[in-house]
């Protein structure tokens, strides 16, 4: 027997991370005649920002376009800690009274679509392990893009020998203490340089081990044209030239890149020469093997990175694991790398629409096989929506937008009838092309899973601010690419 339904909506969102929380501001202020609630698995809103513990845990992008555009950024640093931003989404949380609407600890395994009814029936585990079953008319997912519950563990011969702790900072332990350790993390990525110096605070030393050497960029923690606005200008103007200021800079820096990569790759080293100085093996260990912005950039605030090198406190070792010791690491060259602790600072998972079951009608589509429509939607799967940031800048950027489209798409199918729509691939000579345009190593690993984008508009990402602004703010909703349909209705007696 089906379980009964125990709420019904006209929207569900899942996740009340970022993403969760703009969509839940926009459908609140622009669609007040919609009854919505928020699905999160966790028991705490913040979703990235309330999963990630470790050390020196902070913002890869600036918070002036990291934060709403709706309740801007006023603290004065600009690359905020973990706690700052985790403080800033619960306030927001709580001004707005989204936090009211959360229900927290229920984890959407399975969402069915019904044509027949314009429905989707949402089933989820509750907080004490019982099935619950929801209803919606439209289905909003904002549960980001990897697997909450485990990061990418690669598996290194000899992992059993190894004496010390060995962590991943996903699930990163309270109880563990690194002063005066020998800590060693593997990865070159954006939560590796955040970790080093944080760690090199108290560690006897910590070395970087990285297979492969990453794009590294220092930037001022604090805004200091963000002040001087702010002291100018009444503040709300203010904040709005600020973040358009780091929109547009962020635009001409990346448009660059990819316009003259070899010129960008030679400052990019140039810089961090001045930093290390010109003993230090830049090209060995700061040299990537592609081209700036084929992987995102990682930014070290303040030259922490660089400063904790310079100090001897940390190290960075360019070189591949041949297995776990008794000690440490062997490593392929034949050096040994001793070690306390070893951090696994190896990537994510990605995990589609939080490894949510999806049916349309009783069929079982193929995510892999779909085209993503504007960046929000999958063709040939009604009413459902999904939260997903650029790569190249902010997420919010994208989020806010797409809570803003998604709106949009609910007023017109009010003002017109319509109870569903439908991304429909109609034209056979739209090429597939992989949905992320990245070299990363997670997007790689998932590449085949993952849906697709096409050649050409509106299948296309652009990874760009302004033209996304243009196309989902101003851009027709019925552009001949969005099926849109009614129920039948009973006929009115004469």
């Amino acid at each position: 027997m089906d379980r009964p339904i125990s709420e019904r909506f006209d929207i569900l969102i899942v996740g009340a991370g970022l993403s969760g929380i703009d969509a839940a501001y926009h459908i609140q202020s622009k669609c007040p005649d919609k009854s919505f609630a928020i699905l999160e698995s966790r028991g705490a809103l913040g979703g990235t920002w309330d999963l990630f513990r470790y050390p020196g845990v902070r913002s890869d992008s600036d918070m002036h376009t990291l934060g709403y555009p709706f309740r801007p950024w006023r603290e004065k640093k600009a690359i905020a800690g973990g706690a700052a931003i985790l403080d800033y989404l619960r306030d927001t949380a709580r001004e707005y009274g989204i936090d009211r609407k959360i229900r927290f600890g229920h984890r959407v395994t399975r969402a069915s679509w019904s044509s027949a009814e314009a429905l989707w029936i949402v089933d989820a585990t509750g907080p004490d392990g019982s099935d619950v079953r929801f209803s919606c008319r439209f289905l909003y997912m904002c549960s980001g893009y990897y697997d909450y519950d485990e990061g990418y563990m690669p598996g290194w011969p000899g992992m059993d020998r190894f004496r010390g702790r060995v962590v991943h900072p996903q699930k990163w332990p309270e109880d563990l203490d690194c002063r005066g350790k020998r800590i060693v993390v593997i990865g070159s990525g954006a939560t590796a340089v955040t970790l080093v110096p944080a760690l090199a605070k108290e560690a006897a030393h910590v070395t970087m081990l990285q297979r492969s050497p990453t794009y590294i960029v220092s930037i001022p923690s604090e805004d200091r044209a963000a002040e001087l606005l702010r002291r100018l200008l009444p503040e709300g103007l203010a904040l709005k030239v600020v973040r358009w200021k780091n929109v547009l800079l962020g635009m001409v820096y990346y448009n660059l890149a990819r316009l003259k990569p070899a010129q960008t790759k030679k400052k990019i080293m140039e810089l961090v020469r001045r930093e290390l100085g010109a003993g230090y093996d830049v090209e060995k260990h700061f040299s990537p093997r592609y081209a700036p912005w084929d992987q995102r950039l990682c930014l070290v605030p303040d030259s922490d990175l660089f400063a904790a090198i310079r100090s001897g406190r940390a190290s960075i070792v360019t070189d591949e694991i041949e297995t776990f010791t008794e000690e440490g690491l062997r490593l392929r060259s034949g050096a040994q790398c001793p070690a306390d602790v070893i951090v696994t600072a190896t990537g994510l998972k990605v995990k589609m629409l939080g490894g949510m079951r999806v049916s349309v009608d009783g069929a079982v589509p193929e995510l892999s096989r779909a085209l993503s429509y504007k960046g929000i939607m999958y063709s040939d799967i009604p009413n459902l929506a999904s939260a997903f940031g650029y790569t190249n800048a902010s997420w919010t950027l994208k989020s806010d937008l797409t809570a803003e489209y998604v709106c949009r798409l609910l007023r017109h199918m009010d003002a017109r009838g319509y109870d569903f729509c439908t991304p429909r691939r109609r034209d056979p000579s739209v090429a597939e092309r992989p949905l992320v345009d990245f070299t990363s190593g997670y997007f790689q690993r998932a590449n085949a899973s993952l849906p697709k984008q096409g050649s050409r508009k509106p299948w296309r990402l652009y990874q760009n601010y302004a033209l996304d602004m243009l196309a989902l703010r101003f851009g027709a909703v019925e552009d001949g690419s969005l099926e849109f349909a009614r129920l039948p209705r009973p006929k009115q007696p004469r």
